[in-house]
């Protein structure tokens, strides 16, 4: 009897334990360490699937790499000594990668050095691989070196290709004919005589997204939401599409951004920008004073943005009511506050949590961080982008009906949470003294919602948000809809965000077949679903940059606060430390067991709490607590506290 394989993406965790994703299984399959072969996280591995033992999960083996996520790996030259020997390896800045490969070429002036290497032999996969370094970025810890290994331990690159970039300027000298014959075809709306208007952060370069007002004979108002029609410069098949897919998603660090289309398109061809014709595809909805949506349409446009809000102008002149269109950005918010409501009456989950901001000096060193104020029209713009997101595919299932057939779609689906990850929750929420009830693992919304409106204002706010999202699944892409927990909808895509993300692009060009009645071969079902997946994994990524970007600036924004004491939140307990945050900036450490010098502290697992064996003073999680600082390591990112008692 034959064996079959497959193929998949395999995640690597923890100190070398793999998990691919099989479609039909509802586990990912568990791949030991001795198991792995030669695969790296993040390759495409072809897996043989092991005997089922009863009770227990689906083990497999890798039978071979199919293709490698990485080119190259980012990390540090370090010292070892082996059998009386120094020899230099390879220590990873991803943790994931499970590996520590050899540098016998590297000498001790690349000792500390950030490298990106290539693995040149691997015969053994018992064995640690070889290595050899293809460019030294700089000295750990250096502002620029390390915002470069980001960039490069993401599999990100800031420069385009030039024949990436010689196609994008062949678009912008074309323009004119390009947007000529947007003009005449037909399907096409023009909405340049409508009041439409952009509302970003001030910072912002590229615009996706506008809104549309008008006022209705009828009494509803007709609100359009634009989106940049990139699908009609980016075409399949060409290079800026293969350049777009490759990347996935721009990633936005703390002082950089990494864009998925060149500038020329991003921040000026497609971009919405004031006062310029530009083509859009767009989601008008006719929607009544108590935000009923009773008639849509989509399709592609011409706009003419008249202003350029950023969120807190906007809101300026809501709060002062007046100002350059009031009325307009006032019945838009009295709209966005129903539709927010609606929202989170049906079982949408109020997850937003505080995001540092830093203010950085000429090179780029941080000199302020603080917490990004979030004011009411930031909530009014995504009310809107929601309504889009969910109505475009909606109709997707509406037209399938009509057409009585399939039609393959990239939604953003999020499924229903473990049942595992929820008792978890829920005995770590009894821990700190909240009643969270599950059945047998399962919850409603509605009850996740109720909790995080009880804690709002709390010391532990934020350490039961997070933990709350850590026990939810992740949202991905797929032609598989599922629906969306986290939001409550039946139906949700991305769509509104095509500059810089590329599953939105897919969505566009999906829907304009679709309404179009262009029939998907049954081929290319499983195309667009394996650009779903990389899409999921590209976001991941880049997500792992953003963060790491700021726990990097972080760190070095706390080197000149050594000796400093904060007020902070223990927000982990582990048999070695706790974990501590300390509330303006929002930097986690770590206080030692062994730097409490008052006792000798042991960890209760099942009290989340540390306790003094002499005195029985307990710290527990959550608990408020004074910290000095006592070291600030940027190269490791790490933060070291001790208890000030």
């Amino acid at each position: 009897m034959e064996t079959t394989t497959l193929e998949g993406i395999i995640m690597v965790r923890g100190k070398g334990t793999g998990f691919v994703k099989i479609l039909g299984h509802e586990e990912d399959v568990i791949i030991e360490r001795e198991n792995l072969g030669f695969a790296l996280d993040g390759d495409v591995v072809e897996i043989k699937l092991k005997k089922l033992q009863a009770g227990k999960r689906q083990e497999a083996e890798v039978v071979r790499v199919v293709s490698k996520a990485f080119r190259e790996l980012i990390g540090v030259v370090k010292e070892r000594v082996v059998a009386g020997k120094k020899v230099l390896y390879f220590n990873p800045d991803n943790h994931r990668i499970h590996v520590r490969p050899q540098l016998p070429t590297a000498t001790a002036a690349d000792i500390d050095m950030k490298v990106a290497i290539e693995i040149t032999s691997w015969a053994d996969a018992k064995e640690e691989p070889i290595g050899t370094i293809i460019e030294t970025l700089g000295r750990a810890g250096d502002h620029e070196t390390e915002m470069q290994a980001i960039i490069r331990s993401g599999g990100f690159a800031k420069n385009f290709p030039e024949v990436v970039q010689e196609a994008a300027q062949k678009l912008y000298k074309e323009q004119a004919q390009i947007f000529a014959d947007a003009v005449a075809d037909p399907k096409r709306r023009d909405f340049r005589g409508v009041t439409t208007m952009t509302i970003d952060p001030h910072d912002a370069k590229d615009f996706d997204d506008a809104l549309s007002f008008e006022k209705l004979e009828n009494g509803n108002y007709s609100i359009g939401i634009h989106i940049a029609d990139v699908s009609h410069y980016v075409r399949v098949g060409e290079v800026l599409d293969d350049e777009a897919k490759e990347r996935g998603t721009s990633v936005y660090l703390v002082d950089r951004v990494i864009p998925m289309l060149p500038e020329i398109l991003s921040n000026d061809l497609c971009s919405l920008r004031p006062n310029e014709d530009r083509l859009a595809f767009s989601a008008v909805f006719e929607i009544t004073p108590t935000a009923e949506v009773v008639g849509e349409w989509f399709g592609q446009t011409i706009i003419n943005s008249d202003k350029r809000f950023a969120y807190e102008g906007a809101q300026e002149v809501l709060d002062n009511g007046a100002g350059e269109y009031y009325e307009e950005l006032n019945v838009m918010m009295t709209l966005g506050r129903i539709l927010r409501k609606k929202r989170y009456a049906s079982g949408a989950i109020a997850f937003e949590q505080p995001e540092v901001k830093f203010e950085l000096d000429e090179n780029g060193k941080p000199i302020r961080a603080f917490k990004k104020e979030r004011v009411e029209t930031m909530l009014m713009i995504e009310d809107f982008m929601l309504l889009a997101n969910q109505q475009v595919a909606k109709h997707i299932d509406d037209l399938a009906k009509k057409y009585k057939r399939d039609l393959v779609y990239v939604y953003r689906i999020h499924d229903v949470p473990n049942p595992d990850k929820i008792e978890e929750l829920a005995i770590f929420l009894h821990a700190l003294g909240y009643e969270f009830e599950t059945n047998k693992g399962t919850v409603k919304a509605t009850d996740i919602n109720k909790l995080l409106k009880e804690i709002v204002g709390s010391p532990e706010e934020n350490l039961i948000k997070t933990a709350a999202i850590r026990s939810m699944a992740k949202a991905v892409y797929s032609t598989k809809n599922i629906g969306h927990f986290g939001l409550a909808f039946k139906f949700y895509s991305h769509f509104t965000s095509p500059i810089r993300r590329y599953p939105d692009l897919l969505a566009h060009r999906l829907l304009r077949a679709h309404l179009d009645n262009v029939q998907i071969r049954p081929g290319d079902f499983g195309k667009y679903e394996a650009m779903a997946v990389q899409s999921s994994a590209r976001e991941m990524e880049a997500v792992k940059a953003e963060r790491d970007s700021i726990k990097f600036k972080q760190v070095e924004f706390m080197q000149g606060k050594v000796g400093v004491e904060f007020e902070a939140i223990i927000t982990g307990v582990t048999d070695w430390g706790i974990y501590v945050q300390e509330q303006e900036a929002l930097c986690e450490g770590m206080v030692r067991l062994a730097s409490i010098r008052t006792d000798y502290f042991e960890h209760v697992a099942s009290k989340y709490c540390i306790r003094g064996q002499k005195t029985g003073k307990i710290y527990r999680l959550g608990d408020t607590v004074r910290v000095k600082l006592v070291k600030a390591d940027a190269d490791e990112r790490q933060l070291d506290f001790e208890l000030v008692v």
